[in-house]
């Protein structure tokens, strides 16, 4: 019985790290639609795009961990909504060439969370 046991929780683990990996995955391809939809939203660079999705990672991770609260903008109503885009204003005092105004901010978290409803998987 032990034995399934520690299975089933290197099962969840590894589920968990894929999940968040995917996550990154789809956190850089919005910010990249994201920038160029947005104003007030600006990434410049491959690299500022994939450490924003680092950072961004990170910081979700951190608020579901240590808030119990699904910072996507749609997971958990206006709360959802208000943490993302404080997440996004945030990541650019962390991200170089990234810049992010708060209406941007507000815009970004509008269009992640219609670009999130639309890709398959969660994006933030």
């Amino acid at each position: 019985m032990g034995e399934k046991r520690n299975e089933e929780r290197n099962d969840e683990r590894k589920s968990d790290i894929g999940s968040y990996l995917l996550r990154f995955v789809l956190i850089a391809i919005v910010l990249a639609i994201t920038s160029f939809l947005t104003p007030g939203f600006s990434i410049v660079g491959l690299w500022a795009i994939i450490l924003a999705a680092v950072v961004i990672t990170i910081l979700d991770y951190l608020v579901e961990k240590l808030m119990g609260v699904d910072a996507s903008p749609f997971g958990k109503g206006i709360k959802g909504f208000v943490i993302s885009a404080i997440i996004l204003y945030a990541t650019q005092f962390i991200v170089p060439n990234m810049r992010v105004s708060i209406i941007g901010a507000i815009l970004a978290s509008i269009v992640i969370g219609i670009l999130d409803a639309i890709i398959p998987g969660r994006a933030m």
